[in-house]
């Protein structure tokens, strides 16, 4: 299958084979970007886990130096009546039974990032899990999505806390900020999030196994 110019372009920057220290790696984004928006800078890791055995996985929270550039979209499922003060605090759509009704209808768009719910509307949210679950919206009190405070996992959310954990093959994909932060903040935001993901080896991967067989960064294009 022949290639785009763009693509060709690119490719005449990067040496085959060659394993790139993250200084290198991220000069090399500004090189061959040839997009005129400003793209988001992604990070792929390829782990040596079993995905299959609960023991390997890898989940966790994360927050970057620099956050990651994403305006995050909330949804707050609240039985407490304070759906104004959510969406004053920054939550795109807030509600109780209504905001479940409206999801479980169809009427009410799914156009939100992550949901976050108190413990009382958890035990009413599994009309809706069949929605929710296939796109990863479900709140979980793991990831920190679940709590009577939804004003403070608001603001916590708000300030770049975000979740990473393991893909079926056993790899992770997750952000690292935008091209335009520039080379200081994208290699601070990069080593903290290797950091991160080195300090999340699982209990249940033998000493001797590799556990980050490689890291990939890209532009989003």
């Amino acid at each position: 299958m022949p290639r785009g110019k763009k693509y060709t372009a690119a490719l005449k920057f990067i040496e085959a084979n060659k394993v790139y220290s993250p200084e290198e790696a991220i000069a090399l984004l500004e090189k061959t970007n040839f997009v005129k928006f400003d793209p988001t800078v992604e990070i792929h890791f390829h782990l040596g886990i079993n995905a299959t055995r609960a023991d390997q996985m890898v989940r966790m929270d994360m927050t970057l130096p620099h956050g990651t550039g994403k305006t995050v979209k909330i949804a707050a499922f609240s039985d407490a009546g304070d759906e104004k003060a959510l969406i004053g605090a920054g939550a795109l759509i807030a509600g109780g039974d209504d905001l479940i009704s409206g999801i479980e209808a169809g009427s009410t768009p799914i156009n939100f990032d992550i949901a976050i719910a108190t413990p009382a509307m958890m035990r009413k949210m599994g009309k809706i899990a069949k929605v929710l679950g296939p796109k990863g919206l479900m709140p979980n009190p793991k990831s920190g999505t679940v709590g009577d405070d939804l004003l403070a996992i608001i603001q916590e959310l708000k300030g770049g806390k975000f979740e990473v954990k393991n893909d079926k093959q056993g790899d992770i994909h997750g952000m690292v900020g935008k091209l335009s932060f520039g080379a200081k903040k994208l290699a601070d935001n990069l080593q903290a999030f290797i950091h991160n993901v080195n300090e999340a080896r699982p209990s249940g991967l033998k000493a001797n196994a590799t556990f980050i067989k490689s890291i990939s960064v890209c532009t989003s294009m």
